[in-house]
């Protein structure tokens, strides 16, 4: 496995992936989240180039995978990883690894939820869906596989078993019942029926907000135990993550409204024409639009005790901010 250089600073205690320097930071000695994002998703990018390999035999499996998995997303979940992990002083190596992981269990949940079965939907990234391309069979194969080598990437890190078992168990988690396997049953259950709000956040809490508590926690569960010494972090985090993921799950509702198929990468509308209940159809846009702005104000409470350690945690709040205000302006 190749391994990144890992530069220590001083002021921030904060380990830099990729061997980011001066370079990274403004006149203040502020990081530049321009820089470190970019760099951290093309590491990320690289990682999944390399683990998942060209070869693909006589089928269309592995350049399936390939498809569904490169060239496409804003890497978000591993950036959250990324961010974690610099403020827990983990090896950039070994967060390429972790994040690529993370990365390809969420392009599995994504393959497998626009199946007819599930949401139906042709465009992801602006491009058909695995299934309209490749066909149906071949996107339920290309789910289960990549959630495979997802768990395979974790188990052969370059790491202790007990870091190496907290991280398999932390992914596994977050898609089994109680995350997003969980959420998407019950999505699927309540379509056409009306629900209360906080039936809706019970789903989405589990469904996409589950794979965001996991991308934070792995980041630093790759290099600092969850102990005693160490409750206050892992509460920070969490509290953190959950107001993160909600808010990423709600700013979908409002753009699914409201978007074109431009800004969205995928079919706009589809939540009002299958009759699914949503945070924005229950709340209506602008009080959605308002629990966002929320959400992201308590993440970023949540970590203020972490200090300049979390400053990565805290610019991906800012980023998502400044994509809500762009993308969902108040009208």
């Amino acid at each position: 496995m190749q391994t990144g250089s890992t530069l220590h600073d001083d002021r921030t205690a904060v380990s830099t992936p990729g061997g980011l320097g001066a370079q990274a930071r403004g006149a203040s000695g502020g990081l530049l989240p321009e820089i470190w994002m970019q760099d951290g998703a093309k590491r990320v990018e690289q990682a999944l180039v390399r683990l998942l390999c060209a070869e693909g035999g006589e089928t269309e499996l592995m350049p399936a995978m390939r498809y569904a998995t490169l060239d496409g997303g804003k890497r978000t979940r591993a950036l959250l990883c990324l961010a974690a992990g610099a403020l827990a002083d983990t090896p950039a190596h070994m967060l390429d690894a972790v994040g690529a992981a993370i990365e390809m269990m969420h392009a599995c949940t994504l393959v497998h939820d626009d199946l007819p079965a599930m949401d139906d939907d042709v465009l992801r990234r602006g491009l058909p869906t695995v299934h309209v391309k490749f066909g149906e069979a071949t996107a339920i194969l290309v789910g289960d596989a990549l959630q495979a080598h997802a768990f395979l990437t974790l188990a052969s890190l370059d790491a202790p078993g007990n870091n190496r078992i907290a991280l398999v168990r932390e992914l596994a988690q977050a898609v089994s019942v109680e995350g997003a396997a969980g959420g998407q049953a019950m999505d699927l259950a309540l379509v056409g029926k009306h629900v209360e709000l906080d039936r809706i956040v019970a789903v989405h809490r589990m469904k996409s907000g589950a794979l965001v508590r996991a991308s934070v926690r792995m980041g630093a569960l790759c290099a600092t135990a969850e102990d005693a010494a160490h409750a206050a972090l892992y509460r920070a985090l969490d509290r953190y993550s959950a107001c993160f993921g909600l808010a990423l799950q709600v700013v979908d509702d409002i753009l699914d409204a409201t978007a074109d198929t431009a800004t969205l990468g995928k079919t706009p509308g589809k939540d009002a024409a299958a009759q699914k209940p949503t945070c924005a159809s229950i709340m209506g846009l602008q009080a959605a639009r308002q629990f966002a702005l929320d959400l992201l104000h308590d993440a970023g409470e949540a970590i203020a005790p972490l200090g300049p350690r979390a400053e990565r945690l805290a610019q991906m709040l800012q980023r998502a901010n400044a994509y809500l205000l762009k993308h969902a302006p108040c009208p």
